[in-house]
């Protein structure tokens, strides 16, 4: 029987070098006869452009309706946070997080909004979802405001 890796909750964590490297924690579902939505906002959600290597921010919107699995909060930010030195475009990162997630989770339904910031006078809002949202589930809207600009 393969033994479980010890949670990074509740240990001293030094933030991963790359997502690559991160670890996605998982635990068990307290409810998974119950369909509902956990949802997970990073409002300082930052990478590297590839290109420039100039640095881009984003409000990140992850919402999902779990079956076995939750994702630990400490692990999930360690994750996010390990993009602050990567390169990437907006859409890899986005669709790239979903995808890991959707992977280790397994859920009955996951979606992700990154809401980039304007750079070179374009905010990017990229957006991803696995699965089909259960009929008795009300999943709200990601409650992050289109771009408008000053004036």
């Amino acid at each position: 029987m393969a033994k479980t890796p010890k949670l990074q909750l509740g240990t001293t964590t030094p933030i991963p070098a790359s997502p690559e490297e991160a670890r996605l924690d998982r635990v068990p579902n307290p409810h998974p006869d119950a369909n509902y939505v956990a949802r997970f906002t990073a409002p300082e959600f930052t990478v590297m452009c590839p290109v420039t290597g100039q640095p881009d921010f984003a409000t990140l919107v992850i919402d999902y309706v779990p079956g076995r699995w939750l994702v630990e909060a400490k692990s999930l930010k360690l994750y996010l946070t390990s993009f602050r030195n990567h390169g990437g475009f907006h859409e890899e990162v986005t669709v790239g997080i979903g995808k890991r997630l959707a992977t280790v989770l397994k859920p009955r339904w996951l979606r992700i909004g990154g809401y980039f910031h304007p750079r070179g006078g374009m905010p990017i809002d990229v957006f991803w979802q696995a699965g089909k949202l259960p009929k008795d589930v009300w999943a709200p809207d990601q409650g992050v405001a289109p771009y408008r600009p000053r004036g």
